[in-house]
Formats: C-alpha cells, sequence, structure tokens
C-alpha cells in the first residue's frame, strides 16, 4: 500500500477522534466541523479502497487476502455509521462512539498496513 496514503487516513482519523474528544469533555452535540472531518476521511478510505483492491493480487496468502480486503471494503463504513450514531444520540456519549471509530480506523489501518508489507 501506498505509505503516504496510510498516512494521511491515520492523522484524518487522529484529527477526527481529537475533535470527538474535544466534543465529548466539553459536552457538545456533533457540528458541520466533525461531519466535514468524517467525510474526508470517508474520501480518503474510499481512495485506500480503490488502491487496496487493485493490488491486492500481490499477497499470496488467501487468508491475509480476505482479511486485507475485508479491512479496506468496512472502513468507509465506519465514519459514515459513526457520525448517524451521534446526529442520532443526543448525550455527550454520542461524540465517544466518534472516537471509538476514529480509533478503530487507526487500528485497522495500521493492521493493514502491515499485512501490505509482509507482501511487498
Amino acid at each position: 500500500m501506498i505509505g503516504w496514503l496510510t498516512v494521511v487516513v491515520i492523522v484524518t482519523a487522529l484529527v477526527f477522534g481529537g475533535l470527538g474528544a474535544w466534543y465529548w469533555a466539553t459536552d457538545r452535540l456533533i457540528s458541520d466541523r466533525v461531519l466535514a472531518t468524517g467525510g474526508v476521511l470517508m474520501l480518503a478510505l474510499v481512495v485506500q479502497m480503490i488502491v487496496t483492491f487493485t493490488t491486492a493480487s500481490e499477497i499470496e496468502d488467501g487468508s491475509h487476502r480476505a482479511t486485507f480486503l475485508a479491512y479496506s471494503a468496512t472502513l468507509p463504513v465506519i465514519p459514515i455509521a459513526t457520525c448517524f450514531l451521534a446526529i442520532k444520540e443526543k448525550s455527550r456519549w454520542a461524540m465517544a462512539v466518534v472516537v471509538l471509530g476514529a480509533f478503530g480506523i487507526g487500528v485497522m489501518t495500521a493492521r493493514l498496513a502491515q499485512i501490505w508489507t509482509l507482501y511487498a
């Protein structure tokens, strides 16, 4: 996988999670700023998914390839789901969902990079 793309996704996830943590700590509801950051993160994850699907044939091990593709296909759904839940939930815990979603994206992206470096 492209190293700079992994860095962009992880940094954007950190910004998304950081905003969520700030809103959670200050007991604020979701705003356009969090939604815009989630949208940018989702676009970066879609680009990452396209790149991973075009390069997945280089992974010989079938189980690693399946994990690689499943993580890649699942990642763009997470910002959408967390933002939707944060809009529907009107308590401070809505932003905790955003923080946990951003953490999950960071971990899964790091795992994608780990699998990719095994075969690159």
